[in-house]
């Protein structure tokens, strides 16, 4: 098997430890290439390392626009590239070579907008009320960022951290997860194609008791830039406090799909098919509850189960796979668990409920598309983020109802509305609780527009112009221009 070192100012570093941890492809359950198990001391060399190329010209002296360009020339490497970018995610995490070569094919806009961006970032002349001043805003790097990103969508969850901090002048230590770590080293290497100094951009594989705790804790670390679970999510926030870290976390959801009488029967069944079943349920933005007007529910679920039936499960890579395994053998048991939960609690499964065999996929993490009727609000398997291809179906009678349902969650990252009534439409847009409102539609993302969540799904934005704030900092800057300092003892 191939085995992966660290990538450290630029250069490929085996680990101190000498270790490495075998990385497994879901569809067989079989080790394919190994990572280096990090520790410590390689977590310090690397922000040693991004420390340095902070503070030096060859990084620090670029203007933004050439910053700008680098990245512009990165997105293009990346587009050659996409193809195998894809298939190497595939292997590592089990979701559909379809849409991991769709996501690889659409981040390069990422590094596009942003690095168009980079001379765009402004202070201001502030028109003061004193007279002999003049006072004006920098907007500033912030230095060293931690970005510690999931399994689900690697590179796609990167890319959302890496395209903003690299145009604000900031440098990096990205952490992978230990499970999904190839295609960041493999991105890695573009970025010397590319042109970028070295120790920008560092890329440190391993466990996070043994990487992430370390890198988080770093005196020399900025901020951390964080997607994962809301577990890890508050351990991080609780740690980087300490030190008074900035922090910016994309977590969980347990996101409300809402369909009113009126919904476009086939598209609703569309949208509520894609929030749960695609990427075998494995998103932040899982519409994972799905909330139904009583008038339409039974019918709903009668054609919901038809069709979720069908789905195809396979080899990922299939072009004719419509939905493959879970992406690694702790959470196909988690997944199996909440389902007898769900059982045991009183819901009622309409299809699925168990490990999926058969057809090749034996050896596989498969779980059957499952959707459970008879679901209260209250229980478990509504409240508690899955991560997989489990759907909980909550019948609704009002508006005012559904509202409640919907917002009666820890978390508030995504919600779907299905109705033809565009009053309706606003009401509901404005009433969720939810960073992200769909209105017909689901699980729509765009590098213009910004993604984060309310409650606890998290803190900070992606994605879009607000983005890049979350990787600056404001200096005001004032110039006595006349004036005169009468009593050195007041402020003036």
């Amino acid at each position: 098997m191939q085995a992966y070192n660290h990538y450290i100012g630029g250069e490929w570093v085996k680990p101190t430890g000498n270790g490495y941890i075998d990385s497994k492809n879901p569809f067989d359950g079989q080790p394919w290439v190994q990572i280096a198990r990090g520790t410590a001391e390689d977590a310090d060399a690397a922000v040693d390392a991004a420390h340095a190329a902070f503070r030096n010209p060859a990084w620090a002296g670029l203007t933004p626009t050439q910053r700008g360009k680098l990245l512009a020339r990165l997105a293009d490497l990346i587009e050659r590239d996409a193809q195998h970018l894809a298939e190497l995610e595939t292997r590592d995490n089990g979701k559909l070579f379809a849409e991991m070569h769709a996501q690889t094919r659409y981040i390069p806009e990422w590094f596009r907008y942003f690095g168009g961006l980079a001379d765009k970032i402004q202070g201001a002349v502030i028109p003061l009320d004193k007279k002999g001043y003049f006072n004006f805003t920098r907007r500033e790097p912030l230095g060293v960022i931690v970005a510690i990103t999931p399994w689900n969508s690697p590179l796609l969850l990167l890319t959302w951290k890496l395209a903003p901090l690299l145009a604000a002048g900031n440098t990096v230590v990205i952490k992978p997860s230990e499970h999904t770590s190839v295609s960041t080293l493999e991105l890695a290497r573009l970025f010397d194609e590319a042109g970028f100094p070295p120790g920008v951009v560092n890329v440190v594989t391993g466990f996070g008791a043994e990487v992430g705790q370390r890198l988080v804790t770093h005196p020399k670390v900025s901020k951390i830039a964080f997607t994962g679970s809301d577990a890890n999510g508050k351990l991080i926030y609780q740690t980087a406090a300490a030190s008074l870290k900035k922090v910016s976390l994309e977590l969980g959801g347990k996101s409300p799909n809402i369909v009113f009488e009126d919904a476009d029967f086939d598209q609703a069944i569309n949208g509520v098919l894609s929030g749960i079943f695609a990427a075998s349920g494995q998103t932040c933005i899982a519409g994972s509850r799905l909330l139904v007007q009583r008038s339409i529910y039974k019918r709903f679920l009668e054609r919901l189960v038809e069709r979720a039936t069908t789905a195809r499960l396979g080899n990922p890579m299939q072009p004719d796979t419509q939905v493959g395994p879970v992406t690694t053998e702790v959470q196909l048991a988690k997944v199996l668990d909440y389902i007898e939960i769900g059982k045991a609690e009183g819901a009622v499964p309409l299809c699925g409920g168990k490990r999926a065999r058969g057809n090749g996929i034996d050896d596989g993490w498969f779980v059957e598309p499952t959707i459970f009727a008879e679901v209260d609000n209250s229980m478990r398997i509504a409240q508690e983020e899955i991560f997989g291809p489990v759907l909980s179906a909550i019948p609704f009678d009002t508006q005012d109802d559904a509202i409640r349902i919907a917002n009666d969650s820890i978390y508030g990252l995504g919600a779907g509305v299905w109705t033809q009534n565009i009053k309706r439409a606003f009401a509901l847009s404005e009433a969720i609780e939810s960073g992200m409102v769909w209105v017909n539609t689901y699980r729509a993302v765009s590098f213009m527009s910004p993604f984060g969540g309310y409650k606890q799904s998290g803190i900070g934005r992606e994605s879009g112009i607000e983005a890049i704030d979350e990787y600056l900092q404001t200096k005001s800057v004032w110039i006595a221009a006349g004036a005169t300092v009468d009593n050195p003892f007041i402020i003036r």
